[in-house]
Parts: C-alpha cells; sequence; structure tokens
C-alpha cells in the first residue's frame, strides 16, 4: 500500500478555525478524517478535535496492523464520538453538547470505506470523473428576503439535521468498500470548501496536480470565492499510488 497525502486547513473570515483534519496509519491500513465543527454552538473546536481525537484512538487499538471488520469499526467508533461528546458536556456542566460534522475514510485491502455524519464530504476521483461522494445530512433553506430587497441573486443554506453531540441519535451511513485502482484520488473535505468550490473544479485541480498543489490550489479558489466571509476552509487530499494486490495496479 502506497499513497501520497497533503492536508491543509484555513480559518477563512471566521474568528477562530472550528475545523480539525488529521491522518494515521498502520502497514496494512490507513485513516483520514475530517471534521466541522458546528458555529453557533459552545466549543465547536473542541467537538471537531474530541471526534478526531476518539476514532483515532480506537483505530490504533484494533487496526494491528489490519481492522477486523473496517464497517463494523467506523459505526462503532463514530458512535463513540458521539458519546463522549455528550460525556463531555456533563463533565463541563455544559447546557447545550458541543457538536460536530464528521467525514472519516479507511484505505484497507485496497479499497477504500468511508463513513459520515453532517455534510463534511468524501469524494472518490477516477479517470477525471467523481466516481463516488458522500450525500449530505442537510437541506438546503434559500435565504432571499434581504438578497431580492437588494437586487441581488438568492442564496441557498445548507441546515444540518444530523451531525455528532446533537440530542438525537445521528445519522451515521456507512458506505459499501469501493476496489481502489492505482491513480485514484481520494478528497476529504468540510463544507468551507464544496460550498465555495464548483465540483468540476474540484475534479480538474486533484486529476491534473500532485495532492500537494491540488490541496493548495483549492484552499485558495474557496478563500478567494467566499470573500470576506468565508468559512473555515480544510480538506485532505489523497493519491493512490500502489496496490497491495498486484492485478490491481
Amino acid at each position: 500500500m502506497m499513497f501520497s497525502v497533503f492536508q491543509a486547513s484555513r480559518v477563512g473570515g471566521r474568528k477562530r478555525n472550528e475545523d480539525r483534519m488529521g491522518y494515521s496509519y498502520t502497514q496494512a491500513a490507513a485513516i483520514f478524517l475530517v471534521a466541522d465543527g458546528l458555529g453557533g454552538h459552545p466549543q465547536g473546536e473542541e467537538a471537531a478535535q474530541i471526534c478526531l481525537q476518539v476514532v483515532t484512538t480506537l483505530f490504533h487499538k484494533q487496526a494491528t496492523p489490519k481492522l477486523p471488520d473496517v464497517a463494523q469499526f467506523l459505526q462503532a467508533a463514530m458512535r463513540a464520538a458521539h458519546e463522549q461528546l455528550h460525556s463531555y458536556a456533563q463533565t463541563h456542566s455544559l447546557d447545550q453538547t458541543p457538536s460536530s460534522t464528521l467525514v472519516v475514510a479507511v484505505l484497507q485491502d485496497d479499497q477504500c470505506y468511508t463513513a459520515h455524519c453532517g455534510d463534511s464530504r468524501r469524494y472518490l476521483v477516477r479517470g477525471g470523473e467523481v466516481l463516488s461522494r458522500t450525500l449530505d445530512h442537510s437541506v438546503a433553506e434559500w435565504k432571499d428576503s434581504v438578497l431580492r430587497a437588494k437586487g441581488e441573486a438568492p442564496v441557498s443554506k445548507h441546515m444540518l439535521y444530523s451531525c455528532l453531540g446533537a440530542p438525537r441519535q445521528p445519522v451515521i451511513e456507512v458506505g459499501p468498500p469501493i476496489v481502489l485502482e492505482v491513480g485514484d484520488r481520494l478528497l476529504l473535505c468540510s463544507d468551507g470548501l464544496w460550498g465555495n468550490v464548483d465540483e468540476d473544479d474540484i475534479v480538474f485541480n486533484v486529476t491534473a496536480h500532485a495532492v500537494t498543489e491540488a490541496a493548495q490550489t483549492l484552499v485558495d479558489l474557496a478563500l478567494q470565492r467566499g470573500g470576506a466571509y468565508c468559512d473555515n476552509v480544510t480538506l485532505i487530499a489523497v493519491a493512490w499510488e500502489k496496490a497491495d494486490n498486484p492485478s490491481l495496479a
């Protein structure tokens, strides 16, 4: 198993960066994570960090060097992160539980496994096209009354209906594994990226450039197009370079 990876995170126009990202690996498995702490909620950045710490810690305990059951791990690890957020709120006597989105990808046995809760996304790009991406746990809500009064075009805001740390049980979606091919590109990102950069631009950059250049270009594009009030922009870009199974190369 061989891959290249680059991660980047910028605060944008916000007062602080409530996104967190990270990755880790063993000889036979790798994990990549992006979390976006909810703005307007208490300690959003702490929520994102807790999610990463819980899932990554469980990965290192169970991946020796492989995870016995990746799908089961993803479901259990994300639920453990949700429960830890509620425990954190109780321990610190918070009126409201810190909450966060989370998207996780695990590469093992030449396959990509993905789980997510919320609207942080995972893209899998192959041959210049999106082979697969996660579906957001949100609905579009048009905010156009003020804009129309100013003669400007309406815009949509995405309202989450599920996240880790929410009062109700979260929707934790674990997708089917996808067999990887050499040359595949993987991108995990917060909505600060995909909300400001068109999918065609995302695909072009991760296909045409090395992950280092692609990641930096995409972050710059998001910040430029997001303007003065741009959300935090966070991403991890991965290039799958060598399979464990030679027949997949």
